[in-house]
């Protein structure tokens, strides 16, 4: 995202992420006959749709123009800090089961390592540092309230769905701040990128897991997101080896494994 903002308005990013995520996953949801089961559930998924894609990722996109990619990724992380909450809100109070949070706290401390204080202390745009957080609120709220709506119904078919839906809505916007200037190979490149690697296949496999352990513990996806963004940055963007990557990357994923981990009293509930 990083490299295709340099060169790209963010509505067209959006849309052009979404138009590549829809033509892979619907498809796959029209083989597998469940693109009627979302369209039948459409007063969700429409909602789901412009609270997970069309505020965040406009809201994101905008944002790391004026913050780092890092610190960007830092306040993504919160994501299942309000996924607990809103899980507990809703009557899950097995959130709250002190390994999780042990846990979350620990990937936590990994993100502020990896992403480095001088992005937290340094002059950083107010604003965009709302928009973000923001961003990981709706993130946090849309996937536990579309499997709550529509359980048992295929993420592909959902996604697929939802990825239509916002490239529709950005269309109009895309058109009129469409670039005037030559866009980069590199900028074309990471968009692409950007719509198979980061939407369509990222979605299919986060619902898989979610299938798994469940929304909330799902949402901690964010805290290896960022751990990725930054092996990403050192290989991709030359960015360097920091003592708080060394140190962070470890509890990253220390803490994620916590987190995620069902408990035994759950274990024997399912036996």
């Amino acid at each position: 995202m990083k490299v295709a903002v340099a060169d790209i308005p963010p509505p067209l990013i959006v849309a052009g992420r979404t138009l590549i995520g829809a033509a892979i996953l619907i498809p796959i949801a029209l083989y597998r006959g469940s693109l009627i089961d979302a369209v039948r559930g459409i007063k969700y998924v429409l909602p789901y749709a412009f609270l997970e894609m069309v505020g965040p990722w406009i809201l994101i996109t905008t944002a790391e123009k004026e913050i780092s990619s890092g610190l960007a990724g830092l306040l993504v992380a919160t994501v299942p800090i309000f996924a607990t909450i809103f899980a507990s809100l809703r009557g899950d109070h097995s959130v709250w089961e002190p390994k999780r949070i042990f846990g979350i706290m620990i990937g936590f401390i990994g993100i502020i390592a990896l992403v480095g204080i001088e992005s937290i202390i340094g002059t950083s745009n107010p604003k965009a540092i709302a928009m973000v957080i923001l961003a990981s609120l709706l993130y946090a709220y849309a996937v536990l309230m579309v499997i709550s709506n529509l359980p048992g119904v295929d993420g592909i078919a959902i996604n697929g769905l939802a990825m239509a839906i916002t490239c529709i809505f950005y269309l109009p916007l895309s058109i009129m701040t469409w670039p005037q200037n030559p866009v980069s190979f590199n900028a074309v490149a990471a968009l692409i990128i950007l719509g198979i690697f980061s939407t369509a296949i990222a979605f299919m496999l986060f619902f898989t897991v979610i299938v798994e352990i469940g929304a909330a513990r799902g949402s901690l996806i964010t805290y290896v997101n960022t751990a990725v963004a930054v092996i990403l940055g050192i290989i991709i963007l030359n960015e360097p080896i920091t003592l708080g990557i060394i140190v962070g990357l470890p509890l990253v994923f220390i803490g994620s494994y916590l987190a995620s981990r069902k408990s035994k009293s759950v274990v024997i509930a399912e036996a």
